[in-house]
């Protein structure tokens, strides 16, 4: 059981998991490098303007984690049938993801034209920032339904094991969108909310060509609330999970913010790459989802348990590379998305917390992936739950109560990251993770470990 047959090595091998995870990369840079280009280029309006993005955006990201529950949840489901040889199964769990992603988004861009004024204002403190970022905030909700679709559009896509259209219908609507930003925001004069606009564009169109690709396959369309019951139900412990993620990061935007302008700009900065450099470390995760989930569903547990182990090492690797590059850029890249030197002396205090956890995060969003293709959800939900609560989230208040400024918050999100692997090592290494069949089952879990 230790060695690998050479089947095994085929579904493991470098250029199978390349296959998935490099379209995979360009997906996934995509929306973070819009939101860079976006960032540049409201920064150079000013703090305020970009403190309101700053704002504004953690609130959005609320929704861009929903989406990453559903296209995980859809992932993990799609791959397991169509390893086990059914694809019109895995295409229809993609079907009911979208109705639930349609519905989840037109209540997020109802709730914050209600809502999301009061929200920034609370979370900035009130003041210039806050009123930016609530009517940046407004605009930029009409863009949930999009943006959820093509969340459940990637998940079961990547199921199937086919990165190649999501490519074209996540990078085509960016780029237009990335081309739309600086000239609505500054020759057509709309300002801070033209970046918003522009944000709808991409995620609207998205969104339009995954429903579409749904139909090209000629599959029942009509929502079925049995099963988009059981897919809740299935993605409650995802929901839980990044629920505490969010917690986290609004609570350190929050703090932030109380830190002045230039720490909450700073912040935004520093938190932007961050997210940028996770999602495309994100890209093994994504391979890990689709392969390991496939390998289970047709009952191969030696090929999943090598996939992990090959993945968790490309992860280390991808993420010190990307620990370089951060210690290299660090007196330049902050200058990219703001000429105010208030920011620059804030960026780098979170700078050397940045470079130092980045290839330790490569091996947690590998090995993250591993597991939610497993269907291991519970055991993620537990371990994200123990990190927040126990690291980052009492980091970032006494962050606060003790004035220790951005160093304090960057700090417990290292916390949080050396927690989290820890966890998921132990759990690999227990291999109670590894349940066949093309659905994962509570009593087959319980067996297996």
């Amino acid at each position: 059981m230790s060695h690998s047959t050479p089947a095994v090595d085929q579904v493991a091998s470098l250029r199978r998991i390349a296959a998935l995870a490099l379209p995979a990369l360009v997906v996934l840079a995509a929306e973070p490098l819009y939101v860079l280009v976006d960032t540049a280029v409201v920064g150079h309006l000013g703090q305020v303007p970009l403190a309101a993005v700053a704002v504004g955006g953690t609130v959005m990201t609320l929704t861009a984690w929903v989406g990453t529950v559903v296209a995980y949840g859809t992932t993990g489901r799609a791959a397991r049938r169509f390893g086990a040889g059914d694809r019109a199964a895995a295409v229809a769990e993609g079907v009911q993801a979208s109705w639930l992603a349609l519905a989840l988004g037109v209540l997020v861009a109802v709730g914050m034209q209600v809502g999301g004024p009061a929200l920034t204002g609370a979370l900035a403190g009130g003041g210039d920032v806050g009123r930016a970022a609530g009517e940046w905030l407004r605009i930029a909700a009409f863009g949930a339904p999009g943006l959820l679709l093509a969340a459940a559009g990637n998940g079961w896509l990547r199921g199937v094991q086919d990165t190649r259209r999501p490519l074209w219908f996540v990078v085509g609507p960016n780029l237009l969108s990335a081309v739309l930003c600086p000239v609505l925001v500054y020759p057509v004069g709309m300002g801070l909310n033209g970046s918003a606009v522009a944000n709808v564009i991409a995620q609207t169109l998205s969104g339009v060509l995954f429903a579409a690709a749904l139909v090209s396959e000629r599959v029942a369309l009509r929502p079925r609330p049995r099963v988009i019951g059981q897919q809740l139900v299935l993605s409650r412990d995802l929901l839980i999970r990044g629920l505490a993620f969010q917690a986290s990061f609004l609570s350190a935007t929050a703090v932030a913010a109380r830190f002045g302008a230039a720490a909450v700009g700073a912040h935004q900065i520093a938190v932007q790459l961050w997210f940028f450099a996770a999602l495309v470390l994100d890209a093994l995760a994504i391979a890990a989802q689709a392969l390991v989930g496939a390998a289970l569903g047709a009952g191969d547990a030696v090929a999943a348990s090598t996939l992990a182990k090959r993945i968790g090492r490309f992860g280390a690797v991808c993420g010190a590379a990307f620990a370089v590059l951060a210690a290299a850029g660090a007196g330049v890249v902050p200058t990219w998305f703001s000429s105010d030197p208030g920011v620059h002396e804030q960026a780098l205090v979170a700078w050397p917390w940045f470079v130092v956890m980045l290839p330790l995060a490569g091996v947690v969003f590998a090995l993250d992936g591993v597991l939610i293709g497993a269907g291991d959800i519970r055991y993620l939900r537990n371990l994200t739950m123990v990190g927040a609560l126990g690291g980052f989230l009492p980091a970032i208040w006494l962050s606060h109560a003790f004035a220790l400024g951005l160093g304090g918050i960057w700090a417990g999100l290292l916390l949080f990251v050396v927690i989290r692997l820890i966890g998921l090592l132990l759990r690999l290494r227990s291999g109670a993770w590894a349940v066949t069949g093309a659905v994962r089952t509570e009593s087959r879990a319980r067996t297996a470990s």
